[in-house]
């Protein structure tokens, strides 16, 4: 893979973080890196380790974790706030990602006792697929 396909996989990637709530088709984010849609997921996986669909899933969960925590959303609106259509599959992969429902984690206390930088937090509360969550 060359610098160029590895810069316009990186605008495709940052399309999915920015565009994660809308509509995205595997199409349309492929045209983005100016590739067929098969070619796409062969780069991407082969430079992100993942699946472009995988990855815009973990971005998903990733931001419904964090509207989950605030409290004031039931896990349908939360669903649908983060560009999931159907409410079963997002709490499939929620569990799958995450290891708990998303009303279990919603139900449970997140309050912090010590600050945390963002970026340790971050790393600590990504969804992970390699292996079950990390849990303080």
């Amino acid at each position: 893979m060359n610098r160029d396909d590895l810069v316009r996989l990186r605008q495709a990637r940052d399309r999915m973080n920015r565009e994660y709530a809308e509509p995205l088709d595997m199409a349309s984010i492929a045209r983005t890196a100016l590739m067929s849609p098969g070619h796409f997921q062969r780069s991407f996986r082969a430079a992100y380790g993942e699946t472009p669909y995988s990855y815009l899933m973990t971005r998903r969960i990733e931001r419904a974790k964090a509207l989950l925590r605030r409290g004031d959303l039931s896990v349908t609106e939360v669903c649908m706030a983060v560009g999931c259509t159907s409410l079963g599959s997002f709490s499939s992969r929620f569990t799958e990602l995450v290891g708990e429902t998303p009303s279990a984690y919603r139900a449970r206390s997140h309050e912090a006792g010590a600050v945390i930088p963002s970026c340790v937090a971050r790393t600590f509360t990504r969804p992970n697929r390699a292996g079950p969550p990390l849990r303080p």
